[in-house]
């Protein structure tokens, strides 16, 4: 059973963050700077929330307002979070169940990581496609 400490070893380090003063307009400068589409947003050093594209998409023009004047704290979503002990397929039902696409991983209260939709999805393909591999050797004698 692959872990969320497994997934985050094969990962980068650090989790780019941002806080709930930021402008939106910054945070989605951030975003794009880092090629990413979420970033939890951090207070004083205690996880508060979660920015994600997808809040940006529903929820600047929808309100008529710009990204320029709207802080991070009036947009971000409630954090979804797992700890390091999770596994992928628990990672994959919360995502489900919330409609969350970005996990921050906490340890003892702080943030570690971050596991995203994609990672999940990329290690579940690699585990089927290592178990198709092992049945076809079992399956041939080989």
């Amino acid at each position: 059973m692959i872990t969320v400490r497994d997934l985050l070893r094969s990962k980068p380090s650090g989790v780019v963050t941002t806080g709930p003063r930021s402008s939106v307009y910054d945070a989605l400068a951030l975003m794009q700077r880092h090629d990413i589409g979420g970033l939890p947003v951090v207070d004083n050093g205690r996880l508060v929330g979660v920015l994600s594209e997808r809040d940006y998409a529903r929820g600047v023009v929808l309100r008529g307002r710009s990204s320029r004047d709207m802080t991070v704290a009036e947009l971000m979503s409630p954090a979804v979070v797992v700890g390091l002990g999770q596994s992928i397929h628990e990672c994959m039902s919360l995502m489900t169940a919330r409609r969350a696409r970005h996990l921050p991983v906490l340890a003892e209260g702080v943030l570690v990581g971050i596991v995203t939709i994609g990672d999940v999805v990329k290690q579940i393909i690699s585990d089927q496609a290592q178990t198709i591999d092992e049945l076809e050797h079992y399956i041939r004698g080989v």
